[in-house]
């Protein structure tokens, strides 16, 4: 080899060195603050700052946008068992919360993959970005498998999630905040989430190469109470045929029952329902006892549990994803189900009057009840399939024929 080539040799050589990444480990700029003292270091996405919250854990391998607005998950910080979150960005038509003016409820999430830059025609924002203006502070490089591992085993923990950019946090301040955290029992979150006034809702679902539709010919009228409610149920009840009044979760069953509604819509939302059932419990008696129609979802169905006298109770680790099999026992069919709760209804504790509908194929636990003599009933999953699968459509359709069929034995 002469010296000119040897020389060429050596500036590939030095510019290649230029062009290879440091593998040295890089300084955390993220932190996950078990209560228990474990700590997991991570990099640091979306909003700086520090948040306390329940860790749970999603498994949908799809709508990290609807999931990240569910207002249901109010006081929690999420882990994503899928590793590749934010890669198709974010857009205005997916957010679900109902009630824009309030702040996100979701504390945090977890991630395995950093974010990368949005691939996606839908895309109008990239996840970073977005995250950052809704005030969700994120950790990527985390072992998300591991992590739900320690849930399953130990249940859902408190902890703190913290991002600083420049890789500076008080470890032992954290700690102590993360141990503080009292959990989510005993705790009422639907006051955070809930729209503060009433409003009316026309808007209907999704459609390809349209977007949303408005509902111009409703057949009835539904009353939604407000907990933490979702803009998909609200649309799914458009499109079924119904103009929407929304409550505020704390109306009373007076001021319902004066907007004369041919039916009563108990919403899903957050935190612990014997906690919002101190208010909500005895005016959801009320409506049971008007006679009308009444389908709760989620939080409105282990508040219409406890209103029909039974208990709720706090389970090890919740059921959070978009493929949860539910055995319908109407229909002695099963369907994939999208779930996000962290209580239960106890079945053992419901009075003979109302019968068990749906149970959880996961763990037997109480998906479902009716009341055996009333048009009253409720599930503990999510139908409106935002994300998730459409298998549960049907109960909206099952709301509606309650209330022309009491339509129409009152106009005979």
């Amino acid at each position: 080899m002469n010296t000119e080539t040897e020389a060429l040799v050596a500036e590939a050589a030095t510019s290649r060195a230029r062009r290879l990444p440091d593998w040295a480990d890089e300084a955390p700029t993220a932190l996950l603050v078990i209560a228990d003292g474990t700590v997991i270091e991570g990099q640091g996405a979306g909003a700086t700052g520090i948040a306390v919250g329940e860790v749970c854990f999603n498994t949908a391998m799809t709508g990290y946008q609807e999931i990240l607005t569910d207002p249901s998950y109010a006081g929690q910080i999420i882990t994503f068992t899928f590793p590749h979150i934010g890669n198709v960005g974010t857009n205005a038509e997916d957010i679900e919360t109902a009630s824009l003016a309030a702040a996100s409820g979701v504390r945090g999430c977890v991630l395995r993959a950093p974010i990368t830059a949005p691939s996606n025609w839908r895309a109008a924002q990239d996840f970073n970005a977005w995250l950052k203006a809704r005030g969700i502070i994120a950790i990527t490089g985390v072992d998300t498998r591991a992590l739900t591992a320690l849930i399953r085993e130990k249940g859902m923990p408190n902890a703190v999630i913290a991002h600083a950019p420049d890789g500076k946090f008080d470890l032992d301040a954290l700690k102590r905040e993360a141990a503080a955290w009292p959990g989510m029992v005993g705790l009422d979150l639907a006051k955070e989430v809930t729209s503060g006034q009433s409003y009316s809702w026309d808007e209907t679902e999704w459609q390809w190469g349209e977007g949303y539709g408005r509902q111009e010919t409703p057949q009835f009228h539904v009353v939604a109470i407000d907990y933490g409610l979702k803009r998909n149920i609200l649309r799914e009840l458009a499109g079924a045929g119904c103009r929407l009044t929304v409550v505020p979760a704390t109306a009373t069953a007076e001021e319902i029952l004066e907007r004369k509604p041919d039916g009563v819509f108990l919403s899903n939302g957050p935190g612990d329902p014997a906690a919002t059932g101190i208010y909500a419990v005895p005016e959801i008696r009320k409506l049971v006892d008007s006679g009308l129609p009444v389908f709760g979802i989620c939080l409105g169905h282990q508040m219409l549990g406890l209103a029909l006298g039974g208990k709720t109770a706090k389970m090890h680790q919740g059921h959070h994803g978009a493929n949860h099999p539910v055995k319908d026992f109407t229909t002695d069919k099963v369907e994939i189900t999208s779930m996000n709760h962290g209580f239960a209804v106890d079945r053992d504790s419901l009075p003979v009057y109302v019968e068990e509908t749906h149970v959880s194929l996961f763990d037997g636990s109480n998906c479902g009840l009716k009341v055996k003599d009333r048009p009253v009933f409720s599930v503990q999953y999510h139908p409106e399939a935002s994300p998730g699968p459409q298998d549960s459509h049907y109960l909206f359709t099952r709301f509606i024929d309650m209330m022309a069929e009491r339509k129409n034995s009152d106009s005979t």
